[in-house]
Order: C-alpha cells, then structure tokens, then sequence
C-alpha cells in the first residue's frame, strides 16, 4: 500500500507542479518583474541543498535578499523582517512564501515533490549527510518538498532538531489522507505570517 501511494504521490506532483506552472504563470512574471525593478542582482536564487539519500541538488527560489547576503550581516541567520539584506518585495514573499513558487520547477525534474521535509543546507545543521545522527536521517528517505508537516505545524519557531521530528513522523506516518491534509495547511498559512523568523530563544535558523 505505501509503494502504491508513493507512486500517487509523485502523479500529483508531476500533474500538481505542471498545472501549478500554468496556472500561476502571470503571477510569476509580475512577481519577476517586481524583483528586477526594485533591486540589482538576478530574479533566481539558487542554492545547494540535500535532497533523497543525501544527494545534493540545487534548489530554485524567488531571490528575497540582496546579493551574496549570506556573506553580510549575521549569515544565514534572519531574525526577523527588519533584516536590511531582505528587499522591500523581498518581504512580502517570504511573509506568504511566494518566493518559495519556482521549486514547481524541482519538483517536475524530480528533485523534489509537493510535500516533504524541507531540504536543508548542505553545510547546516550538519555538515553533509554523513554528520547527522543515525535518528535523523530517516527525513532522507523521501524527497523534500516545498511543504511539510513541520512546515505547518511548527514552521521555523522550534530548534532543527525539533522539526527534524516531525520531518521522522511524516516518514513514518506518510498517506495520502495526512498529504491532502498537510497541502490545505499549508494554502491556509498562505494568509497567515507567524514563525517565519527565529525567536530569540530558540536554537534555530531562517534559511536565506
């Protein structure tokens, strides 16, 4: 039964992404457009992330930030929206995660999928596959996605390796019922804004 709903799932993700492309393409073209006119770099941010059993892939975004940011300020770490590396268009897209949009195009070349456990850095919070705990690899098993169970229940305000929990639980628990489930979630955050950044408290990191 799971290979047989593994098999659904990358259906919908190849028919989800491809509909996805087409039906949000002016979209994408304004929101392409904002990004050249209101500041100097490239409309893409592309950066190398672990993906299915470890393998590195790059993953594609709306660029939100200025040029080589995780070389200024404090790296790869936003503590909130007031970050001066994020541009003012920049803000709105990480608030409704609009910039997170062009991984339709990850997830058509199979790189990723609709729902998984976020891809991390590959340097970040362990420094390639081999560094994780033994506990904490599982969230390899399956491709990332462009959402999550972590995504919708915790977001960034927890430590990575509370979320690297719920990211085994997804692994463990994974239907089709708990996908449809997660991917309402995540359409209904599209209207909300809170734990996008991290809590002073907290051992944890906005990724660039």
């Amino acid at each position: 039964m799971r290979r047989f709903n593994l098999c659904i799932k990358r259906v919908i993700d190849v028919l989800g992404s491809l509909v996805g492309l087409i039906v949000i393409s002016p979209i994408l073209i304004l929101i392409a457009i904002s990004i050249k006119l209101t500041s100097k770099g490239p409309i893409f941010f592309r950066q190398e992330r672990l993906g299915k059993n470890g393998e590195v892939f790059k993953i594609f975004k709306f660029r939100t930030m200025v040029v080589n940011a995780e070389k200024l300020g404090d790296g790869l770490t936003i503590k909130n929206e007031k970050d001066s590396r994020i541009t003012k268009i920049g803000k709105i897209l990480r608030a409704s995660s609009l910039d997170e949009l062009p991984q339709l195009f990850n997830i058509l070349i199979g790189q990723m999928s609709l729902v998984g456990p976020r891809p991390p850095v590959t340097y970040f919070p362990y420094p390639g596959l081999d560094n994780y705990p033994e506990w904490a690899k599982k969230r390899f098993f399956m491709r990332p996605g462009i959402t999550g169970l972590a995504q919708v229940e915790v977001r960034n305000s927890v430590s990575w390796e509370e979320r690297i929990k719920y990211d085994n639980r997804y692994v463990d628990d994974f239907d089709l019922v708990m996908e449809f489930k997660i991917l309402f979630k995540t359409f209904l955050k599209f209207f909300k804004s809170e734990n996008i950044y991290m809590e002073p408290d907290k051992e944890t990191k906005k990724s660039l």
